[in-house]
C-alpha cells in the first residue's frame, strides 16, 4: 500500500486535478476519488451512470476491479474519468 498520485481528466471538467489514491485502490475507487474534486463543483452528477477509468485516447476502459498496482500506470500519469450510461 502506497500513496499514488494520478492526474484526473474528468469528463465535463475543464481542470486537470491531481488525485492521491492508494496503489491498492481499484479503478472504481480511483473514479470515486476523482469525482470528489469535480462532481458538484464544476460537473453535474449523472444519477444512474457509472464512472469508468481509461488511459487518454483509449477506447477501452480499465477493468473496474483492477488495482492501480496492476494497471501499469505511472505516478502523475493522466487518466480519463468517463460517465458510462446504464445498460438497458
Amino acid at each position: 500500500m502506497a500513496l499514488f498520485p494520478l492526474a484526473s481528466n474528468f469528463e465535463g471538467d475543464f481542470l486537470l486535478q491531481l488525485v492521491a489514491v492508494d496503489s491498492e485502490n481499484t479503478m472504481d475507487e480511483v473514479a470515486a476519488a476523482a469525482a470528489v474534486h469535480s462532481v458538484g463543483r464544476r460537473v453535474r452528477a449523472r444519477p444512474g451512470h457509472i464512472l469508468r477509468v481509461r488511459r487518454p485516447g483509449s477506447a477501452e476502459f480499465l477493468p473496474r476491479a483492477m488495482k492501480v498496482s496492476e494497471s501499469g500506470l505511472k505516478p502523475t500519469e493522466a487518466v480519463e474519468i468517463i460517465w458510462e450510461a446504464p445498460r438497458q
